[in-house]
């Protein structure tokens, strides 16, 4: 076993070495009167009469141990003692001394000593800590010394401030580190008994009955598994009687008082009455009587009337420990509760089948069960009848008239609410697609004629518009009202509702035929391509992905030709071409597989575009018309609010915060063309000259005097005629497309 660690320098004070006395007394230093201790020497440094030098050193060697101070090596380490004294009781036959055992604690770390008396029941004494934790000195005439280590050891007397304390024995750790510290340990003595304690103890023997009472006590029980219960899942077959039939029930256990409950599952539409239980709480006996017993019968005790009413009107009763006259009944245990047991209810055979998980791991711990393999119970469910409505019979719509289906009362069909209010139209969002169709026809008149198809995406509606157009002979205007639309080809008088146009189904070269008119999609706005290309997971033919996997699959075994024909239409090695030539060559790789608009697709997203900005010179007009009609005036207060808000004094503040500021001054201007105004007077940090911008809103000192100096006019998607857009798509840089299906880099 291994040595304690006995620090060097600082075990000094803990193991063996004499502790100075804090009394002190005046002397004389070079004719001066001081305070000096009493262990000073005397002359020649020969010690007084009566006078005990304390040693210097330690008398264990510096080189064995730790250097770690004592609060460190000894920490949390304390030596425990057994111990007793005994205490006179004055004036008192029953007892004339009193044994008092106790606790005595010694802290290694600082030789702190503690004694604890523990607290017996009824004592009537107060117990506890009888000396607090501190430094005890020794008994006169060393009372300038402090209890150390060394004066521990069994069967040996200590006394602590007069009182004499009987060390009979320690613990282990107590015992192995007084054996490494060189100490011989005496034999551990027997604990005395206290006379009083044990005439006491005779007393409360002798008024113990022989033959005590039954002892009744489920708390222990109770406390243990309160909330745990087991879960059987069985049936009753009650095919026997008439009417009968298999019922499913199912069976709670309580842990807690071994009581049973039992409940039936009854299935919808049964015909029987929904009871609460189909047995309440209770023990439940294994085997049952013939008959009910009457109150009285079985209880829990007999109580047996000795002399009652011989002596006087007083009578006396005992309790019959033999039981006699007493009804045994057996109850159902958790023992007896099994996959596949039967067990009699009242009379009722009720077959276990299977159990719940809890119940399982509970049969598991306790009694070792591992199969826990189930009984088919459940009867097979019936054939579920396939609800079939009948067919459209050409009143209302298909809609209205399946709802008057589902029910006695007829409601109307609801509509998505949801997808309106997300696909409504908000702010410059209009939630519209908007293509450009002609008639596929043979008429010559018609073939020439041009509509405009816009698909609603809050309620999957259509509408077309025939824009007039001079010379032609017809009038245009409203060609279609606003309206779901289905799709040719499908039965009309059906159960199953019709199949209408979805967005999915238009796109760029699609043919569509509403009410009998065929339509050839040649083109769509601006805002449809960027709302398909936005939401690519709903549009496959707006999906650059699919696009491009698509013309790998198709142009993978000609990779190289492919590569050949774009460099010879372009000769001049500029890796640009343009977009009809792209076209072109896109129809021929895909031997027509492709459509228009995915053609387009790929196009627009390998484009080379012009990014022109929009004409802050219009919005500022915009603006300003605005201003005029509200008779605003107040451009030096905003401009000073403005200037406020600029604490770095540099004529420039974030966008967010100019629109901050301007709802805050209540500027009477749409938030769209607010945004669009500060947007296009952004520099490239993202920064507004707010003082240039406020001189541009100024109508008053800086009016915009016509629109003609407008380069570009802002088009609503309202106001669209199918004329090209804006931007058109012009060149195509075909070396990243390649790259992307081929991996060709050259």
């Amino acid at each position: 076993m291994a040595l304690p660690l006995l620090p060097g320098n600082s075990f000094n004070r803990n193991l063996g070495k004499e502790k100075f006395h804090k009394s002190q007394h005046w002397s004389y230093c070079n004719k001066v009167s001081m305070l000096v201790g009493e262990d000073k020497p005397g002359i020649g440094g020969e010690p007084l009469p009566g006078q005990k030098l304390k040693p210097k050193y330690s008398v264990f060697p510096s080189g064995v141990g730790s250097d770690a101070p004592s609060w460190v090596a000894f920490d949390k380490q304390v030596l425990s003692f057994d111990a007793y004294f005994d205490e006179e009781v004055p004036d008192k036959n029953q007892e004339p001394y009193r044994i008092r055992h106790c606790k005595i604690y010694f802290y290694l770390e600082d030789d702190t000593i503690q004694v604890v008396e523990p607290q017996v029941k009824n004592s009537g004494i107060p117990q506890g800590t009888l000396i607090r934790r501190h430094r005890i000195p020794l008994p006169p005439p060393d009372e300038d010394e402090f209890y150390t280590i060394d004066y521990f050891n069994l069967d040996t007397d200590i006394v602590f401030y007069g009182r004499r304390f009987k060390i009979i024995d320690c613990d282990q750790f107590t015992k192995n580190f007084l054996r490494k510290m060189g100490v011989r340990l005496n034999p551990p003595q027997r604990r005395p008994d206290d006379p009083y304690t044990k005439e006491r103890q005779k007393v409360i023997d002798s008024m113990t009955p022989l033959r005590p009472y039954e002892r009744f006590d489920t708390l222990r029980q109770f406390l243990e598994h309160d909330g745990h219960v087991l879960r059987f899942y069985g049936i009753w077959d009650d095919t026997e009687t008439m009417f009968g039939d298999v019922r499913e029930i199912v069976l709670h256990y309580f842990l807690s008082d071994d009581t049973i409950e039992i409940k039936e599952v009854i299935p919808m539409n049964s015909g029987r009455d929904a009871i609460p239980l189909f047995l309440n709480r209770q023990k439940l006996p294994k085997y049952a009587p013939v008959g009910l017993y009457q109150p009285g019968i079985i209880t829990d005790r007999t109580v047996l009337n000795v002399f009652g009413g011989l002596v006087g009107n007083k009578g006396r009763y005992i309790l019959d420990n033999r039981k006699t006259g007493a009804v045994h009944q057996e109850f159902y245990k958790d023992c007896d509760l099994r996959i596949g047991s039967a067990i009699n209810v009242w009379g009722r055979k009720i077959v276990l089948c299977d159990c719940d998980e809890f119940t399982k791991e509970y049969y598991r711990t306790k009694y070792g069960i591992q199969d826990f393999t189930p009984i088919p119970y459940k009867a097979p469910a019936p054939l579920k009848v396939e609800r079939t409505f009948p067919p459209y019979n050409g009143f209302g719509s298909e809609e209205d008239s399946l709802c008057s289906c589902m029910g006695l009362l007829p409601k109307p069909p609801q509509k998505d609410f949801k997808k309106f209010m997300e696909k409504d139209r908000q702010g410059l969002e209009s939630n519209i697609l908007r293509f450009l169709a002609q008639l596929i026809t043979t008429d010559p008149i018609d073939k020439d004629r041009k509509f405009i198809i816009s698909y609603f995406l809050s309620d999957d509606s259509i509408s077309v518009f025939e824009p007039p157009q001079r010379n032609t002979g017809v009038i245009g205007g409203r060609f279609l009202e606003r309206n779901r639309i289905k799709k040719p080809g499908q039965e009309l008088y059906k159960s199953e509702l019709p199949e209408y146009y979805r967005a999915e189904d238009l796109y760029v070269g699609a043919k569509v035929c509403f009410h009998g008119h065929v339509f050839l999609l040649v083109d769509a706005d601006e805002y449809a391509f960027n709302y398909m290309e936005k939401h690519a997971n709903e549009f496959a033919m707006a999906n650059i992905n699919i696009i491009l996997n698509k013309l790998k699959v198709l142009g993978e075994p000609r990779s190289r030709e492919i590569k050949q024909i774009f460099a010879a239409a372009d000769p001049q090695h500029a890796t640009i071409i343009d977009y009809d030539e792209f076209r072109n060559l896109m129809l021929n790789i895909s031997d027509g597989t492709l459509t228009e608009h995915e053609i387009m697709t790929l196009g627009r997203y390998y484009s080379v575009r012009d990014e022109t900005e929009m004409d802050a010179t219009y919005l500022l007009a915009v603006s300003q018309e605005q201003l005029k009609k509200s008779n605003f005036e107040n451009f030096g207060q905003l401009l000073a609010h403005l200037a406020y808000n600029d604490r770095e004094k540099c004529g420039l503040l974030p966008s967010d915060k100019c629109r901050t500021v301007f709802k805050t001054f209540r500027i009477p201007l749409a938030d769209d063309l607010l945004r669009a105004l500060l947007a296009a007077c952004e520099d490239c940090k993202e920064k507004v000259n707010y003082k240039k911008l406020v001189d541009g809103l100024n109508w008053r000192e800086h009016p915009i005097p016509t629109f003609q100096t407008i380069l570009i006019p802002l088009q609503y998607e309202d106001e669209w005629s199918g004329q090209p857009p804006t931007l058109p798509v012009k060149k195509i840089k075909y070396l990243p497309l390649l790259e992307d299906v081929f991996g060709i880099k050259d």
